[in-house]
């Protein structure tokens, strides 16, 4: 397993320099709203309403960026039926899937040491 930034770009190049595409994917997939959504859509899909609920604090702007961006990143897909009243689903591509198999522990470390952290801070 690859642990240190300078094996990082030893095995990719120079990855994580400005202006590179990697520092763009990690702003939309680890921002705080970014990964909220993603960690809502591994358990399945969801609508809109569905997903406003799940995560908790985010507005329907935001909700709307953040599904956006993630739409064109092809990390999440939206599902529109042409029904009345209109019905769009949300739910992790491939490469979605993909990338919570890798997150989620970090998701479940910062699940069991956030209360120890922030007392100590």
């Amino acid at each position: 397993m690859t642990v240190s930034l300078a094996e990082i770009r030893a095995a990719s190049g120079e990855v994580f320099t400005e202006g590179c595409p990697t520092r763009v994917v990690l702003d939309h997939i680890m921002s705080k709203w970014g990964v909220l959504v993603l960690l809502a859509l591994t358990d399945g899909t969801h609508r809109w309403g569905e997903l406003r609920r799940e995560v908790q604090g985010i507005s329907e702007k935001m909700l709307a960026s953040t599904l956006r961006t993630l739409e064109a990143d092809g990390i999440v897909a939206r599902t529109s039926y042409p029904e009345v009243p209109p019905r769009v689903e949300y739910a992790l591509t491939d490469l979605g899937r993909e990338l919570m198999e890798h997150m989620l522990p970090l998701v479940q470390w910062v699940a069991v040491r956030a209360d120890g952290i922030v007392q100590e801070a």
